[in-house]
This record gives C-alpha cells, structure tokens and sequence, in this order.
C-alpha cells in the first residue's frame, strides 16, 4: 500500500513537471515570433539598450524608421548610444499631433493689409522636392546570392518581411548594393549571425541566418562584395535571408532586384 501510494506522487510530481514545462514553452520563443514575423510597427512602450546594439538594429527590431526613432528620442548623428539606455517607441507623429498650435494672427485688417506679402507659386519648390527625393532612392540593386527563392514575401498569412534564399554552409553573400554596416552581430533574437547595410538616408538592407561575418560596424561595403557566409544560425537549415526596408518598412525584395 506504501509503495502504491509512493508511486502515485512520483507520477503526479512527473506529470506537474511536464505541465509546468508546457506552459514555459511557447513564452520562450514568443520573441522569436514577434520579431521575426510581426510586420506591424511598435509605437508603445520602451527599450533598454543592450550591449553590442546599435540605433538601426533597434529600429528594425520594431519595425521603425531610424531616423524617427531617433528624432523621437532627441539622438543627433551619428545616432550613437549605450548600454542601460532606454529608448522610447512612441512615435514622433503622436507626440507631433498633441503639440499645440500655433497661435492665429490676431492683427486687423489694415494691419494685415500692410504686412501681407504676395502671394508666390509653390509649385516649382515642391516638385524640386520631389525630384530631390527621387534621385535620393534611384538606386541599383544586385542579388545577395545565387541561390534560389525558397520562401517568398509576405506581410499577411505567413509572414514574412523578406525573401529567403537556399544555400550551403560556407556560401557567399553579397552586399546587394553600396552602403555602410551599421549593425553586425547577434543581438536580433531570431535572425541568428546578422549584418544591416544603411544604402542611403531612404533604404537599408539586411542578411540573416550567416555563418561568418566578414565586416564590423562602420565598415563600407561596396555591391557585390562578399560580406558573410551562409548558415542556419538562427533558421532551422542553411539558408539567406534578405530584406530590403524602405523608411523603416519591410518591402518586396524581389520588385527591387533584377531579373535573373
């Protein structure tokens, strides 16, 4: 009767444990899934720095222009910060629109009669705008490499924010276009040995799941140099996974490279 009674709490113990690392479980990799597949961008809530992340790998993590989030946060370039820093996720644009308004004029109309300057056409400034800014996107874009396309872009189903690309272990990966490393590490759960190329003030570029990386932060890198090597770190095979972010959003790799 006591080694009956002995074995029913054995397996009771046995079953509360398997239970307990049930529950555990799926809180453990959430993150993997949030920052992963999650295309939306987080604008609640803070971030503490860690070591070894920089200002764009945070803006990626939540799917933020860098540039906002820095303004946002009152960071100037070259966007440096530190460890135990906390950063806000509120956006600008919410914080923008509880600001007050500017006052109104309040001059009378013989007033405003003498001050009031003609009236000039905009148009001509607004369309220099507009072609400064499409000369600052108008960019070349080559493929990271040569593997083929294995899951494609998706920001609904099964999401995914970018394209990836079989290969073996020990593969090249290309710089996709000129630009500058500003993040090179593993600090972004879920994309394993990853680097982050700023191309311009508009597009950056990422390449996840590496087995080598090959250049630092501040690094330049030039299309079509070599930059890292596959690998599965962070994936579940040997693999390439891109993604182009255009003002801090996840786009179609594939609208952007050229056909093979």
């Amino acid at each position: 009767m006591f080694l009956r009674k002995k074995a029913v709490i054995k397996c009771l113990q046995v079953m509360g444990l398997a239970c307990l690392l049930c529950a555990c479980g799926p809180s453990r990799y959430e993150p993997i899934r949030n920052v992963y597949r999650s295309p939306a961008p987080v604008t609640q809530g803070s971030h503490q720095v860690k070591t070894g992340e920089t200002l764009y790998s945070i803006a990626w993590r939540y799917n933020r222009d860098h540039e906002e989030l820095a303004k946002s946060n009152g960071i100037s370039a070259p966007y440096r910060i530190y460890p135990g820093q906390v950063i806000s996720l509120e956006s600008s644009t919410v914080a923008r629109s509880r600001s007050p308004q500017a006052p109104t004029q309040r001059t009378t109309s013989k007033q405003t009669s003498r001050y009031k300057k003609p009236q000039t056409n905009t148009k001509p400034v607004q369309e220099k705008v507009a072609n400064q800014r499409h000369k600052k996107v108008d960019m070349s874009w080559s493929w990271p490499t040569k593997g083929p396309v294995i899951e494609s872009f998706s920001l609904s189903g099964r999401i995914n924010k970018g394209i990836d690309l079989a290969g073996r272990k020990g593969e090249p990966v290309f710089a996709a276009a000129d630009g500058k490393v500003v993040y090179s590490g593993t600090g972004l759960v879920g994309y394993g040995n990853l680097i982050i190329i700023k191309h311009n003030e508009t597009f950056l570029s990422a390449y996840a799941h590496n087995s080598r990386l090959l250049l630092s932060e501040g690094d330049i890198a030039k299309a079509g140099q070599k930059i890292a090597e596959i690998g599965s770190t962070g994936a579940n095979r040997d693999k390439l996974h891109f993604e182009i972010r255009r003002d801090g959003k996840p786009v179609n790799p594939m609208t952007y490279l050229p056909n093979r």
